[in-house]
């Protein structure tokens, strides 16, 4: 019987249909998809030496190999695995590297151990892969990008957050977006980001929206960077500034990389070991930018945070914030502001900007 495939990749996305990537661990972590969980046919090893005698006797060979090392207990151990998530996910489709040999097996066991037809993708992760970078040139972008701006600590993602029609980059990069702006889980693959940044794309071009706010974010967040075509597309956006006064910029920032980022470190060590975590964490991001703040203020900075650090008041961090926003975020940002000022189509408070915004929806 001819197992049945699909390539109607757009309804993998908009509905989040549950995908099983049959491919070894080492493939799905260089690279998978916003829905898939990875439950291999073959592990690291298994694959390796099947790819050994692959090159040295031939494909044959290789298949039989395949079938000797998946078989017994560990080919009822996968097959349960496969099993168990169809029964949570029905709806669940395979797919491995090209659509080939190891999703027809996983999909064709299935069949004789339940009964239960499953989809595979046609053309596997390399077909799905290409269309989903395709989905990242600007040509397929139908809704008109507006892009918030501001003075670090104006609370822009705060406020895309009311949005349906903003795509929140920085959540798809797992960054805040800032020289300190790392998370304890690590970004995602930069494979995996071109992935998720296209999965959001897409949803909202379905959704219709006429317009896609996006905060204004430069080239890359953290270590991930954005396709080319897309910088110079967002580059050329309508631009709309939030401003806010110093004091509540002060304020969101002490939230966001005091309060939050404490209780980030301290969930993921500990309460003692993740505080100190987080000190060794935000004095490694002050060296980094030791150049540009000159030694004098670097060390000022420094000492104030780490007195801080060692007060039972956590307002004492107010003080290196302020310093941080005045000394280095605001030089910065009126340096690249003042090269985009033709592009500024509104400026405004958090009430201003936001009804401003939904006036465009």
């Amino acid at each position: 019987m001819k197992q049945p495939t699909t390539h109607n990749f757009q309804k993998i996305v908009l509905e989040d249909i549950p995908l099983i990537d049959v491919r070894a661990p080492i493939e799905f972590e260089d690279g998978a998809f916003p829905s898939a969980i990875n439950l291999p046919l073959m592990n690291n090893e298994e694959r390796h030496l099947v790819g050994i005698r692959y090159k040295e006797q031939g494909n044959a060979e290789a298949v039989k190999l395949g079938h000797k090392l998946v078989s017994g207990n560990v080919k009822q151990e996968r097959l349960a695995a496969w099993i168990e998530q169809l029964e949570r996910h029905p709806n669940s489709m395979l797919y491995c590297f090209r659509g080939g040999m190891r999703s027809q097996i996983s999909q064709q066991w299935i069949t004789e151990e339940t009964g239960k037809i499953v989809q595979r993708l046609e053309g596997g992760y390399k077909a799905f892969r290409n269309y989903l970078l395709d989905q990242l040139d600007p040509s397929h972008l139908t809704s008109t990008p507006i892009i918030l701006g501001g003075r670090t600590g104006t609370g822009k993602t705060i406020l895309l957050q009311l949005f349906k029609n903003a795509v929140n980059l920085e959540a798809i990069a797992n960054h805040r977006g800032s020289s300190f702006g790392r998370f304890t889980t690590p970004q995602p693959t930069p494979i995996n980001f071109e992935n998720r940044l296209a999965w959001a794309f897409i949803k909202h071009t379905a959704a219709k929206h006429p317009y896609m706010i996006l905060e204004d974010e430069g080239r890359n967040i953290g270590d991930r960077y954005f396709p080319t075509p897309l910088v110079k597309y967002f580059q050329e956006a309508d631009l709309v500034i939030l401003e806010r006064s110093m004091e509540a910029r002060v304020q969101i920032t002490f939230d966001e990389y005091v309060t939050v980022a404490q209780s980030d470190y301290q969930t993921t060590y500990g309460d003692e070991r993740g505080n100190d975590e987080w000190l060794i964490y935000m004095n490694n991001c002050l060296d980094r930018i030791r150049k540009r703040l000159g030694d004098q203020r670097h060390q000022q900075i420094k000492h104030l945070l780490c007195s801080a650090h060692k007060s039972d008041d956590l307002e004492q961090h107010k003080e290196w914030i302020k310093q941080l926003l005045h000394d280095y975020y605001d030089p910065m940002y009126d340096y690249q502001i003042e090269n985009k000022k033709s592009s500024i189509i509104f400026k405004g408070n958090d009430t201003e900007v936001l009804e401003y915004l939904r006036s465009l929806s």
